[in-house]
Order: C-alpha cells, then sequence, then structure tokens
C-alpha cells in the first residue's frame, strides 16, 4: 500500500538554508550554488532555444531576463513566504517602481501611509504625481481613516509595517479585506520584519516585498530588492522588469543566498536583543519615547503581537535635546555604524535626516509625522550588554 502520508512543512530555518536549491543542478557536484557570470546562454538547436524563450521549456537565454543563481535567491525568498513565484530587483526601490509601473496608470488612485520610508514617499509625494496618478496618505494609526480612504475606490493599497522609522504597526489583515472589496491590489514591505517575523501573503496581501540588502543578505555587502506573490502577478511583474532592465546582479544574488543561510538565527537573536534595549532605554532619563512594537506601551502592541512571530531588530527613540543630542551622543558609540543602513550583522545607527528620510526636507519629515530628534537603531548581533554599555556610555 502506498504511503499518502505528506512530508512534513520545513521549519523556517530549514527553508533558510535548503530552500530553491534541492531542485537546482549544482554544477560538478558541488554542494554551494555558484556565481554563473554569463551573460548569454547558448543552444545547439533553434527549436529547443525558441521553447526556452517562451519559457515552454526551463532554461536561460540571457542574463537580463533570468540567471541560474538569481533564480536560486528567488526561490529561496519565495518558500520563506509561503508565495507561488518571486522575482527580484537590482534594489528595494527598483522593486517598488517597478511595482508601481507594472500597475498604476494615469487616473489611478494609491491609498497609502503617511510614514513610509523616505524614498517610496518621494515616489508618493512626487513622481507619480507627475504620472497623474492620484496618491491619497493617510495617518499610520488611523485605520478607520484609511478604510474611508480605501472605500472611495482605488487602484492600490500600499503598506509598510513595522514603518521607516517610527515602527508604526498597520492591520494587514483588515485593511487587506477593505481593499479587497473595492479591488484593490494590496502590497506590503516587509523589510522591517522580514518572513521570519511576518508573512503579508497569509494577512491577505497580494505582493509582498523586500529590500533584499537589509536583512535577507544580513551583511551590508550587497545590493538588491525581491517581490512575491502568485504566479499570474509575478510574471505580470517580470515581464515589467525584464524590459525596464533593473535586473538584480549574479554576485549580489550569491551574496543573499549565502547570508539568507543564517537568516533565522540572527533574526532570532536581533528580535531579543531590541526587546531587551527598547526595555531598558524606557527607563532612561535622557530617553523621552522609544518606539518597539514588542513593547505594551506601543500602540498597536496588540496588533504587531497577532501578526508578527518575533517583534524586529529595528527600533527608535527620542533623546532629551533633541537633534543637537544626537549629534552629540552618537558619534561617542563604539560597537555601531554611523551609516544609511540596516538589517546587518552590525548595530547600525542614524537620525532620520541621514538615513531613511534623507530624501525629505525638515518640513516633510515633520508632515510625515518623524520627529527630527529621533535616532533609528538597527540592532545586530552583538552581545546585548556590551550594546546597552556602549549606549550607557554615548547617552551620558
Amino acid at each position: 500500500m502506498t504511503d499518502q502520508t505528506k512530508p512534513p512543512v520545513p521549519g523556517l530555518s530549514t527553508l533558510s538554508i535548503w530552500g530553491g536549491e534541492q531542485d537546482y543542478e549544482l554544477y560538478e557536484r558541488s554542494t554551494q550554488v555558484p556565481v554563473v557570470h554569463s551573460v548569454s546562454y547558448g543552444y545547439t538547436d533553434i527549436d529547443t532555444w525558441h521553447k526556452v524563450a517562451l519559457e515552454e521549456e526551463p532554461g536561460h537565454i540571457y542574463s537580463r531576463n533570468t540567471n541560474p543563481t538569481v533564480r536560486v535567491f528567488e526561490e529561496k525568498v519565495r518558500a520563506l513566504e509561503g508565495a507561488d513565484a518571486a522575482t527580484s530587483f537590482s534594489s528595494g526601490m527598483a522593486a517598488i517602481s517597478n511595482i508601481f509601473g507594472t500597475w498604476l496608470r494615469p487616473g489611478d488612485r494609491v491609498v497609502s501611509i503617511k510614514d513610509s520610508y523616505g524614498g517610496t514617499n518621494r515616489l508618493f509625494t512626487a513622481f507619480l504625481p507627475q504620472m497623474n496618478v492620484n496618491v491619497t496618505l493617510c495617518n499610520t494609526d488611523n485605520h478607520e481613516e484609511i478604510e474611508q480612504e480605501i472605500a472611495k475606490g482605488c487602484t492600490m493599497l500600499y503598506l509598510e509595517s513595522p514603518t521607516n522609522p517610527t515602527l508604526k504597526v498597520t492591520d494587514i489583515k483588515r485593511l487587506a479585506a477593505a481593499a479587497k472589496k473595492v479591488g484593490a491590489l494590496v502590497v506590503v514591505d516587509n523589510t522591517f520584519a522580514t518572513p521570519i517575523n511576518q508573512n503579508p501573503l497569509a494577512l491577505g496581501a497580494d505582493i509582498v516585498l523586500h529590500s533584499a540588502s537589509k536583512y535577507l543578505g544580513g551583511h551590508a555587502d550587497a545590493l538588491g530588492g525581491v517581490a512575491c506573490g502568485s504566479k499570474t502577478l509575478i510574471k505580470k511583474l517580470y515581464q515589467y522588469r525584464e524590459i525596464n532592465g533593473a535586473t538584480l546582479a549574479p554576485m549580489d544574488a550569491y551574496s543573499f543566498i549565502r547570508g539568507m543561510k543564517t537568516l533565522s538565527l540572527r533574526v532570532e537573536r536581533q528580535n531579543q536583543s531590541a526587546m531587551t534595549i527598547a526595555t531598558w532605554l524606557q527607563k532612561h532619563p535622557k530617553v523621552e519615547q522609544v518606539n518597539y512594537p514588542g513593547l505594551e506601551s506601543h500602540p498597536s502592541h496588540d496588533i504587531a503581537k497577532a501578526q508578527m512571530k518575533g517583534f524586529g531588530g529595528m527600533l527608535s527613540f527620542s533623546v532629551v535635546g533633541g537633534l543637537d543630542t544626537i549629534k552629540t551622543c552618537l558619534p561617542k558609540l563604539k560597537l555601531a555604524h554611523m551609516a544609511a543602513n540596516l538589517g546587518c550583522v552590525e548595530t547600525v545607527v542614524g537620525p532620520p535626516l541621514t538615513t531613511s528620510h534623507v530624501e525629505c526636507s525638515a518640513e516633510e519629515r515633520k508632515a510625515a509625522g518623524i520627529p527630527e530628534g529621533l535616532i533609528r537603531y538597527s540592532t545586530g548581533i552583538e552581545d546585548v550588554e556590551d550594546l546597552l554599555a556602549d549606549l550607557e556610555h554615548a547617552l551620558s
């Protein structure tokens, strides 16, 4: 009698390591995915070449379209997000721009939130209006307002949760349900949460995207983006990206594949350390406010607890004295890079005016609810006791 028992679903650490690799024919029995730098792929007969070009048979014809190394990275992210398909890009912003370019046309309407990542916000406030695409930005923590704007009709609902850098949380399931009622496409930037902590597709999103340069790679040495969703949606997005040309380089794809093998371990450590640091900062006399969804004091803690498996390694906090204090204390940190990056093994810090919202003016940051005296803190995997001592030294 045939055993009909289904194999167990692999865990997140297992998928981080083996996802996309088991069905890949590795070169010369190598145990690691090789970097394929070839731009083109040769064929010995026209018919096979043509079938591959038409996607009737597996294979590659040109690396602007697909590449063996890149394909493994895409499959690894697809598996972690529980998606049917994935496609990659040269950067996280390329992923966002290509999503907009694929689905938005003059006269369309986008509903989103005010304090999304600065580059995304710039697309909303400067670039999409030039294409005669209407954009309505709502207060991030006002779900009733967002639902009201969705009900007026929209082509796309674009969410980011937790947000960069204020760590606000949106109820993805609730807002996705509202968007489905008007036939809107639901897109969620999951960069801060990672697939380890949150899976927006399971909450009703149509497309989930990442800046792979952050947590997925984890080592601040590769640039790229990725989007996941249904086969139909991702094929349409891939066809736009294929012609648009925002292609992920194979060496960056290899770096992501290597980095993702420790993704689950890194994120678990960063979740724990960020929670410890956020709790410690709440009690510090020089700290006015701490933004971290894992804290019970966070306005959307209950939502985060319901839709996230972990609260992430990102936090932000405001200090007494504002920007002047930041200019004094941040250079005193010995265990943190002052840099416009996040999600890597080293701790990284900076204010919004030089990191997430450098593209925006002070007035635009204020309108988005982002204080000038805010420190964005990307917790690394250093010993948390050392990070706390470093913060105490800088703040004192």
